[in-house]
């Protein structure tokens, strides 16, 4: 099977313009292709997988990955998805932010002379002139085409600023840019930027002429990836000083049983034909293939040692092992504890297990919270120092460890 058709049998692909030139392009390792991440943070989420993942799969092809860092877009926001305005972050957060994705995309793409290569729409979005920018780019679009889309349609109602709705332009602005400066023949995106993507590929025949070989393809992100990277309101991260190799294979590992072979099937390296013999387990077999899912994308992301301690934390823990070193870890201090001793719900609150006191009441009373496997009944518990010679583990719910110590 070609990439192009792996691509596809994987659930990867949403709409394409173009996909004969497309499969062509692909299969024979000619595309020269952008993805494009605005950093506003400074850690990649799980939310990421897919991108990261298909960069990876191209490149093994032969085909050249262009990462494209938002720096100048960042500092609009676009509106796709969302309900507000975008924090806005200063050129030395970005910068910061774009450091930091690049040493964590080294672990599944290769960056140098000829292979992929990382470049910043800030170096030439910033120093635009705007008159300018309103002639050469603003006559290529229609604002009545433009209101139709589906990213500001669900904004509209809300309240669109104009500064989000440059956004598209200065999309579409890039692929042109890229297209001229590099090469670049073809663009990646989630499905819900079908819209601003279009905008670019349109942007580059109106300005070069119908026959500009520009292509767009956008991945089932919309939906199943808008639920990766995201457990209990917060980020999943890659970085593992905010998720640990523990918690990122846990997350994996409690993913919903409805998702765990398309989570396998799209962002995992494992054989189609295995995958197919996969698709027939059931019931205690779902675990199983939910422990490959977690074991895999932990390798991808920390390596395997940290992918071997996490499953076999994991393990040890469901078969009633105890505690592990690999587990999520708070160290105690003297200053925790009042007269020798510290209560559950600051215990709850210190490890982020609860994001208040009130909601860590409410755990406990609906008996969602255990010490070492005792349900803890009353909100009132406290534990001696004694408690952490061996370390402490609270459980929150059925798939939820941290571990306490006193450091």
């Amino acid at each position: 099977m070609e990439l192009y058709e792996e691509l596809t049998a994987r659930g990867l692909i949403a709409q394409v313009t173009d996909e004969n030139e497309i499969k062509t392009m692909i299969n024979s390792g000619k595309a020269v292709f952008y993805i494009g991440f605005d950093c506003t943070a400074d850690s990649l989420t799980a939310g990421h997988f897919m991108a990261l993942t298909l960069m990876k799969r191209l490149q093994m092809a032969g085909n050249r990955p262009i990462v494209l860092i938002g720096g100048g877009t960042t500092m609009i926001g676009d509106p796709s998805g969302r309900t507000d305005m975008r924090r806005m972050l200063t050129k030395e957060d970005i910068d910061h932010n774009a450091e930091c994705f690049r040493k964590q995309m080294e672990r599944f793409i290769e960056f140098g002379e000829g292979k992929a290569m990382m470049v910043n729409n800030a170096d030439w979005l910033l120093d635009m002139n705007y008159v300018s920018m309103l002639r050469e780019v603003g006559a290529c679009f229609s604002v009545n085409n433009m209101l139709r889309a589906e990213c500001y349609k669900q904004r509209m109602e809300r309240g669109l600023s104009f500064l989000e709705f440059n956004y598209m332009i200065m999309q579409s602005y890039d692929f042109y840019h890229l297209y001229k400066t590099y090469g670049c023949n073809m663009q990646f995106g989630g499905n819900d930027q079908w819209s601003n993507m279009l905008g670019g590929t349109e942007l580059i025949r109106k300005k070069l002429g119908k026959d500009a070989h520009c292509m767009t393809i956008t991945l089932l992100t919309d939906s199943q990836g808008n639920k990766m990277g995201k457990t209990a309101g917060n980020a999943v991260w890659l970085d593992p000083q905010k998720t640990s190799p523990f918690e990122f294979y846990q997350y994996w590992r409690n993913v919903a049983d409805a998702d765990v072979m398309k989570c396998i099937r799209m962002l995992t390296f494992i054989p189609l034909d295995k995958i197919s013999e996969m698709d027939s387990w059931k019931d205690e077999r779902i675990n199983s293939a939910k422990e490959i899912l977690a074991y895999e994308l932990t390798k991808l992301v920390h390596g395997e040692d940290e992918a071997d301690k996490a499953r076999d934390a994991a393990k040890a823990l469901f078969s009633g092992g105890g505690s592990s070193e690999s587990m999520p870890t708070t160290e105690l201090s003297d200053e925790n504890f009042i007269d020798g001793k510290i209560g559950i719900i600051d215990l709850l609150c210190l490890s982020g297990l609860a994001p208040s006191r009130g909601e860590a009441r409410r755990l406990i009373m609906q008996g969602g919270v255990l010490a070492d496997e005792e349900k803890i009944g009353s909100i009132d518990v406290s534990f001696g120092e004694d408690s952490f010679k061996d370390g402490l583990v609270i459980k929150k719910g059925k798939k939820t460890y941290h571990r306490f110590i006193i450091g």
